[in-house]
């Protein structure tokens, strides 16, 4: 029950993102987007934690600021495995659009989870 709420806030984060962010679009289905937010919570699961350790001198050099980009870099990865399977979430730029859409997705996750916690 827990995961299918954390799908949910997270098809709910994605949604706003790609609403908000020029740049990040999705073409598709309710269950292509469905599958993008399921590789979202995989990606942010077993992909960001890796990277996280691997790059810890410079979170803490840059005060945590680094989990941006950890979490752009992980956002990409999505993008690019969405466009291996057809899903059809798509990215015109990583800095902007990307960068940004992983911004939004974070806040919006984090008051969702307060909220429903």
């Amino acid at each position: 029950m827990k995961l299918l709420i954390r799908l949910a806030i997270t098809a709910a984060a994605l949604w706003v993102a790609v609403w908000l962010i020029p740049g990040l679009d999705f073409e598709g289905g309710v269950l292509g987007f469905i599958l993008v937010a399921a590789l979202v919570l995989a990606a942010n699961a077993i992909v960001k934690p890796i990277l996280s350790i691997f790059s810890f001198p410079l979170i803490l050099l840059t005060l945590g600021l680094f989990l941006l980009v950890i979490n752009a870099l992980v956002l990409q990865l999505v993008v690019w495995l969405s466009s291996q399977l057809d899903l059809g979430l798509t990215s015109t730029g990583f800095f902007w659009a990307t960068f940004l859409g992983a911004l939004v997705i974070s806040l919006v996750r984090m008051v969702l989870d307060a909220i429903l916690d």
